[in-house]
């Protein structure tokens, strides 16, 4: 039997159930597939950049995340409670956590919250301390709310694309599907068979990343430390311990890690004599740093790290692919509904690539500069005195944080391209949660009938919000888009505020209906505030 599906998504990490929400969100008829029995529980990433936490506020799930954060910083707390002798460190958590470059720690005092950078992202500007396994179970939860099924144990094993789809064998199921999009992992099986151009570069590191019982640990200093055998950082959650040595791929990265190859390694690395006597999760990775060099083959298409692959240093992998997937999923869906416009798909590949292209780039200076040689000593300390200032520290942290992250979209207004920011309107509301059912929002500041006209020919597609904002007073409007960027936007000072949002609209939501047709089984109304 041939079971049919809109979309089959290969991967329950972060990329493919955001994706997958997405997706369902639109009304597409979504199937995840994945081959673990259970969600992978390992320690990985720890935090989450702006987009992914503004991403998520307009999903209306920013109480969630809050509460993550908080979560971890008892974790913290915890773990600074039980430091003591001459490595303890601080007893208390930064008043603003920044993370790290390169293994240097970022100063929170030096950074200047008041560039505009990091103006007018509301609320979720301050979420980020929220690690993987709780953002997975929450999109997990969200997931199965919005009806999405969850297949595990159940691997893709052999796929075949054609010009109107793609047939799946998974398990003992043949499954059939418009489209195939692999959210699969560093080693995607969908990436390899689909015949996806990978080039990059080779690993230079063996790291080890776990949560361990470990005694002999007075020695060890909490956050980011380099020493002349490599790198490690120890916290902030209590038993947590990363160490990178700079000696290539390991000769076996399939071999179970254990207690006595982890030991060696800190030992070495930290020069302290650890005991490790147990582990209740550990993962053993390299830097290789590869990107597809297009997103997408026909009916076959990849997101998050099947796509593109790099050491997490600076935390960007998990934050890249709830990027990609934020950015396909409406537009995936507006091509499986029908209603998407001339070459919307391939606007994928175009805007996501380059966000990709420079997270590898600025992994790869991160182990330029954790090496120990005297070529990456001489460039460390140029880096540490530029990032010792304000202006060094208040740059890395807008790149690593997200907030430069800019779109090559048609038009001149400074917003254009950017995620929109988090206006806070007249009724109470903030811009963020009238984008809760994933259309597009064009918010009309000044009442303009043009702007009401235009918005008129999109129902179901972009939901029209009337109001006032005290928030950038001189704005009359702006489009944005089901991922949080806007399309469109114009002055009050401007002589015709409403030029050009016709041209934006038909660019990212097609031609206009000349009656409404939502993309759900009942209508989308048009709301005035």
């Amino acid at each position: 039997m041939t079971s049919n599906h809109d979309v089959v998504v290969v991967g329950a990490g972060p990329t493919g159930l955001m994706l997958a929400c997405e997706l369902r969100l639109a009304g597409v008829d979504v199937l995840v597939l994945d081959r673990l029995a259970e969600p992978d529980l390992t320690t990985k990433a720890g935090s989450i950049t702006l987009p992914t936490a503004a991403a998520l506020d307009r999903r209306g799930l920013l109480p969630d995340l809050v509460a993550a954060q908080e979560r971890a910083l008892a974790q913290f707390r915890a773990f600074l409670a039980t430091r003591t002798g001459p490595a303890a460190g601080p007893r208390t958590p930064p008043p603003k956590f920044l993370g790290h470059f390169g293994a240097l720690m970022l100063d929170g005092t030096l950074l200047d919250e008041s560039d505009p950078a990091f103006a007018g992202h509301g609320p979720a500007a301050d979420v980020g301390l929220v690690p993987q396994q709780e953002l997975e179970a929450l999109l997990t939860a969200r997931a199965t709310s919005l009806g999405v099924e969850i297949r595990r144990s159940t691997p893709v094993t052999a796929f075949e694309p054609d010009a109107d789809g793609v047939t799946i064998s998974a398990s003992d199921e043949r499954l059939r599907a418009g489209w195939l999009v692999g959210c699969d992992g560093g080693r995607s099986e969908i990436r390899k068979n689909a015949g996806f151009d990978f080039p990059g570069t080779p690993p230079q590191i063996t790291a080890w990343q776990a949560v361990a019982e470990m005694t002999g640990t007075e020695g060890l200093r909490p956050g980011w430390n380099r020493s002349a055998r490599g790198v490690y950082a120890f916290g902030p959650m209590p038993g947590r311990i990363l160490v990178v040595e700079f000696s290539g791929s390991p000769a076996d990265r399939d071999t179970p890690v254990t207690p006595d190859e982890l030991q060696g390694a800190i030992r070495r690395v930290t020069g302290v004599d650890v005991t490790v006597t147990g582990m209740s999760s550990i993962t053993r990775f390299t830097d290789n740093a590869r990107q597809a060099t297009d997103y997408r083959r026909g009916r076959v298409l990849l997101a998050g790290d099947a796509a593109h692959v790099h050491s997490p240093f600076g935390g960007q992998g998990l934050n890249l692919g709830i990027g990609d997937a934020v950015n396909l999923g409406w537009k995936l869906a507006a091509v499986v509904r029908g209603w998407a416009p001339d070459g919307l798909l391939d606007t994928y590949t175009a805007e996501r690539h380059p966000v990709g292209a420079r997270v590898l780039a600025w992994t790869r200076a991160q182990i330029g500069i954790m090496r120990s040689d005297p070529w990456a000593d001489a460039l460390r300390d140029l880096v540490a005195d530029l990032a010792n200032t304000t202006d060094g520290t208040t740059y890395l942290v807008k790149q690593l944080s997200g907030a430069t992250i800019r779109y090559p979209l048609a038009g001149t207004h400074p917003l254009i391209g950017f995620i929109a920011p988090d206006l806070a309107l007249a009724d109470g509301s903030r811009l963020a949660e009238h984008c809760v059912d994933g259309t597009g929002v064009l918010v009309d500041l000044t009442g303009d009938p043009a702007v009401r006209a235009a918005a008129a020919g999109y129902p179901g597609r972009v939901t029209l919000v009337t109001t006032t904002s005290t928030d950038r007073p001189g704005l009359a409007g702006l489009l944005v888009r089901p991922d949080g960027v806007v399309a469109w936007a114009a002055d009050r000072d401007e002589p015709d505020p409403a030029e050009g949002l016709s041209a934006a609209l038909r660019t990212w939501f097609g031609a206009p209906l000349s009656e409404p047709a939502p993309r759900r089984s009942e209508p989308v109304s048009v709301r005035s505030r």
